[in-house]
């Protein structure tokens, strides 16, 4: 059982990063493309306000949040490009950045005073208070790396990775789903390396299906933020090898992906 207080302190912990890092950065900057195809260092930090005030409202307006999915399902290859763009030509990088600071804010309070045992519904599976802020950090820290990446800055890797990890353990089936494949019956063994040489692990442990690689890596697959090409990430068995290629930790449509780096 996870101590929502605990990784809702780690989430002020990851925005209060990625705020140091974007806080500084050169009108030029912000409109740097990142990896995610049309979108600027100004299109992920909007994409992360958007986000913290939809998660807002789920957790305060349930029945007004079944109005967001409504308009999910009318387009959903297309709601979250669109929501992106709606704000960045709404505000420049100075009111996007303190439009960012003041939602996420609330939406920590609001996390914080919830009644414990409340869920909130979502685009994927209700969640708990700690699993909303797990998936508040798995947006922030992939989000957070698309804007890395685009700037050309290496990120130092945290303990705060292991909520991204479990996150994407535990929507192993959902990856599935959203592909119209019906997951394996069995649990997968899942092994990772932290940066300090601890072994993070998942799943019985005389499972035959298995995954080991280091955390990172791991992190960087399940958030299709690096090819499982260029990752040191490894499967044994049918069924995990399948799900290195599908996994995603985000809800929502099937992601495409990142293309393999060049010489593979």
């Amino acid at each position: 059982m996870f101590d929502a207080v605990a990784v809702i302190d780690d989430l002020r912990e990851e925005s209060g990063e990625l705020d140091r890092l974007v806080s500084g950065l050169s009108a030029e900057q912000w409109v740097v493309p990142t990896p995610a195809e049309g979108w600027t260092v100004a299109h992920q930090i909007a994409h992360l306000s958007w986000t913290d005030a939809v998660a807002l409202v789920a957790a305060t307006e349930p029945d007004r949040f079944a109005d967001e999915v409504a308009k999910a399902l009318e387009r959903p290859d297309s709601f979250v490009d669109e929501a992106a763009g709606e704000l960045v030509a709404a505000h420049g990088p100075d009111a996007l950045l303190a439009r960012w600071r003041a939602g996420r804010q609330r939406l920590q309070e609001v996390l914080r005073a919830a009644p414990a045992g409340s869920r909130f519904p979502w685009y994927g599976p209700p969640m708990g208070v700690a699993s909303m802020a797990t998936a508040r950090i798995m947006e922030t820290w992939a989000h957070g790396q698309d804007i890395a990446d685009a700037l050309g800055v290496t990120r130092t890797p945290t303990a705060r990775l292991r909520h991204v990890a479990r996150i994407g353990v535990r929507a192993r089936d959902y990856a599935y789903a959203v592909r119209g494949i019906k997951p394996p019956e069995s649990e997968f063994r899942v092994e990772l390396i932290s940066p300090e040489g601890e072994v993070i692990a998942y799943g019985p442990e005389g499972a035959p299906q298995r995954i080991t690689g280091p955390l990172l890596d791991f992190c960087l697959l399940v958030t299709q933020r690096a090819h499982r090409d260029d990752l040191a990430v490894t499967a044994t068995g049918p069924d995990a090898g399948q799900w290195l290629d599908i996994a995603q930790a985000f809800a929502g449509p099937a992601g495409t992906g990142r293309s393999p780096r060049k010489g593979h």
